[in-house]
This record gives structure tokens, C-alpha cells and sequence, in this order.
């Protein structure tokens, strides 16, 4: 009864300020916690890319067997060309994804901001196709019309390939 009486006697500003620093430390720890965790998921998923990228190269080389001379003159012109199909890609992704969540999802969009979006599609693949014109042009001074068809397909396998091994490691944290 007499620990009782104390906590009875005791201020409530004083137990107020203790509550109020306890929850402050508890957000600031909480807060470092959650930066690093998201750092480091940040820098795994830069991680993976660029392992993605170095399979994709490794995948490409052997697929179109290249010259050391093809080689030195092909991977400039390639390496402009996938980092410009990929900003379209994502430039259009940022575009939709900006519309939809203004508006909450897809449903609330009105037909005219839809048909806008659907003119910006037109307009993206227009540049993506113009985009990959302006590289065939470029790399059929380099390699063959043959290994421009390989290249194609050998990008088309791989993304398929990616894709497999992806939804096979999903299916495996699922089952576990």
C-alpha cells in the first residue's frame, strides 16, 4: 500500500514528462531502425540490378558470339541504347502510376485524363520504336542483320528466363 500512496503522491507533470521522453526515444529508435532497414533493402534491390545487368551481358555475349572487335564497337552502342529504352519505359510507369494515385485508382480516372494517358502511350512507344530504328541503324555497321535477329531474340529469352527464375524463388518463399 505504501508503493501505492507514492505513485498517488507523484506529480502528474513529473509522470507526464517521462511518458513523453520514454515515447521520444521510442520514435527515435523506431526511426533508426526503419532507416536502416530501408537502406539496406534500397542497396539490395541496386544489388540485384546490376547482377541482372551483368547476367544480361554475360547472357548476350554468349549468345551472339562476338568478335573482340565487334565487341569493343557493340557494347557502347548497346549500353545507350537499353539505358534510353529503359528512361522510356519508366518515364511512362511514373506517368500512369501519378495519374492513378492522384485519383485513388484506375476507376476514378475521367475518360479525358484516360485518353490523355492513352495518347502519352502512343507517344512513348512512337519514341521506343524510333529509339530502337535509330540503334538497328547504328548497330548494322557493327554486326550482322543475323546477329541483330539473335540479339533480338537472345533479349526476349532472357527477360523470359529472369521471369522463370523469379516466379520460381517467389513460389519458394510461398511454400515455406
Amino acid at each position: 500500500m505504501r508503493n501505492t500512496y507514492i505513485l498517488l503522491k507523484t506529480p502528474i507533470y513529473y509522470t507526464n514528462s517521462i511518458k513523453t521522453k520514454v515515447m521520444k526515444k521510442t520514435i527515435i529508435i523506431t526511426s533508426i531502425f526503419l532507416f536502416c532497414v530501408l537502406s539496406v533493402f534500397g542497396q539490395a534491390k541496386k544489388e540485384i540490378k546490376e547482377k541482372i545487368r551483368t547476367l544480361k551481358i554475360a547472357y548476350l555475349s554468349n549468345q551472339l558470339n562476338l568478335t573482340s572487335n565487334e565487341a569493343e564497337r557493340f557494347w557502347p552502342i548497346y549500353n545507350a541504347y537499353d539505358k534510353e529504352q529503359h528512361l522510356l519505359r519508366i518515364k511512362f510507369r511514373l506517368e500512369i502510376r501519378k495519374a492513378i494515385k492522384e485519383k485513388g485508382n484506375i476507376d476514378m480516372l475521367s475518360e479525358e485524363k484516360a485518353e490523355n494517358l492513352l495518347l502519352l502511350k502512343l507517344k512513348n512507344d512512337k519514341k521506343i520504336y524510333e529509339s530502337k530504328k535509330d540503334f538497328i541503324n547504328k548497330i548494322q555497321k557493327v554486326i550482322s542483320y543475323k546477329k541483330i535477329i539473335k540479339l533480338q531474340l537472345a533479349e526476349i529469352e532472357f527477360g523470359r528466363k529472369i521471369m522463370n527464375k523469379y516466379k520460381k524463388g517467389n513460389s519458394n518463399k510461398r511454400n515455406k
